[in-house]
């Protein structure tokens, strides 16, 4: 057992259990309760194994951004990991690095730019079969559009039945798997079709079916180049390295899971904090009205639409894409006043860190204007993180900048969802934040603003 003699304190937890049931159950509450009572750092205990939680900017940059290769994500048994193999979110060290560079020029600024026609073309396609007056899940109907504009502009495919098979296998693997990436062990599980395990299973068969069978086309097609991700896959050599087709699966899954679901949860909880803050949302539709007038924004647009940049900034400080990160020492390093071994497990908490009273001032409120560029100079670098930090931040950040930005203007230009009353949202914290429950909202055709809302 480690000693955790000079760890930092933490809250005192349950015998052999440690703080594993809190964690498992209220994790978000869990690590606010935390930081307000211990301050810059704490430790907490998954069994009897300590984990260091740090809470403050500084920490960010000295794990992720100056000390990056002592820090490895090292969970071969997590949830991750096995749902998605080794792929650019799962990898480590050398292996990382080398994949990273096979694929990086598929998120290339020209290469995401190119995309940005199918994401609008598919978003009015979509606004043109909703009703003024009707009541939709936005959630749903978000990841159907972005499954779909990822399947296109990755994979060069369209497909409504493909989208909603894959649509249904993802919520399939993600509402039955628990948080599972702090497990130090996984007794076996029973998985029976019928139980969360079976499910889990059955819906991971599909995924992985789905995407071998893509690549096995692909290589019957003998070199053809379709001009998408996948090609640019089957065809990249680094070194007389070429990609077997388990680790083009595990590019092409991590791919299509990253690249839907941090934009419909962007766009889900976007519209959710719109819905509560009319003044803002009357500002946006302003600056909208102002720069569009009614058409379809493209990328010449973009630089005249900040506040809509803003408010998609502070979604994401809110209600941050990834909400945790796990990291595992090397070796001991010195960090905040204490000596720690190698091997240490450290956690930095987005959900935490972007809502420090300190550096926010009223880190509950909706305010896009702290994204202004005089007020964001202000903001501590590791203060804000929505997409890692670092060598390893998401590289298919560049892809949901833009995605966000086109869908949000697009769809506003149309309808202004509206939360229906009453509808329970609730989090559900995984890999993402996803609402629980999807986000019902009813569609109302978006008004033009009166002069006035400018302001």
């Amino acid at each position: 057992m480690t000693d955790t003699s000079l760890f930092p304190p933490g809250p005192r937890g349950l015998p052999l259990l440690g703080n594993a049931v809190d964690f498992q159950r209220r994790p978000l509450e869990f690590l606010r309760e935390v930081q307000r009572a211990y301050g810059n750092l704490a430790t907490i205990h998954v069994g009897n194994v300590p984990i260091v939680v740090f809470f403050r900017p500084e920490h960010v940059r000295y794990i992720l951004m100056e000390h990056p290769r002592n820090f490895v994500k090292g969970n071969q048994r997590s949830a991750l990991h096995q749902f998605l193999g080794d792929g650019l979110l799962t990898t480590e060290g050398d292996f990382h690095r080398q994949q990273r560079r096979l694929v990086q020029p598929a998120f290339h600024k020209k290469r995401v730019e190119e995309y940005g026609d199918i994401m609008v073309q598919f978003t009015r396609e979509m606004l043109d079969e909703w009703q003024p007056g009707t009541e939709i899940d936005i959630a749903q109907a978000m990841q159907q559009l972005t499954l779909r504009i990822i399947l296109k502009a990755l994979f060069n495919l369209d497909s409504r039945e493909q989208v909603v098979l894959l649509g249904n296998a993802f919520n399939g693997v993600i509402n039955n798997t628990r948080r599972a990436f702090l497990r130090t062990y996984r007794p076996p599980r029973l998985k029976l079709p019928f139980l969360a395990g079976g499910k889990r299973e059955a819906a991971r068969r599909t995924l992985d079916a789905f995407v071998y069978d893509l690549i096995a086309q692909r290589r019957a097609a003998k070199g053809r180049d379709y001009g998408d991700v996948l090609s640019m896959l089957l065809q990249a050599e680094e070194e007389g390295v070429t990609m077997t087709d388990k680790q083009i699966h595990d590019h092409v899954l991590t791919f299509i899971a990253a690249g839907h679901e941090t934009a419909q949860n962007t766009m889900s909880w976007t519209f959710y904090l719109l819905s509560q803050n009319p003044t803002v949302r009357a500002k946006l539709l302003s600056e909208l009205h102002s720069v569009l007038a009614g058409r379809a924004p493209t990328l010449a647009d973009l630089p005249h639409l900040s506040y809509l940049e803003w408010v998609i900034n502070e979604s994401w400080r809110i209600y941050p894409p990834a909400w945790i990160l796990g990291r595992r020492a090397l070796e001991a390093f010195d960090l905040d006043g204490y000596h720690f071994p190698a091997g240490t497990v450290g956690l930095l908490s987005q959900w935490v860190i972007h809502n420090l009273p300190d550096i926010w001032g009223d880190p509950q409120v909706f305010r896009p204007e702290r994204w202004n560029p005089a007020s964001e100079q202000k903001i501590p670098q590791g203060a804000y993180f929505p997409f890692g930090a670092g060598p390893r931040i998401c590289i298919g950040m560049p892809f949901a900048q833009l995605e966000t930005k086109l869908l949000l203007a697009t769809i506003l230009q149309r309808y202004t969802p509206d939360l229906v009353p009453n509808f329970p949202v609730v989090f559900q914290p995984r890999v993402t934040l996803r609402p629980k429950y999807g986000m019902r909202m009813t569609l109302s055709p978006t008004k033009v603003p009166e002069p006035a809302m400018a302001g």
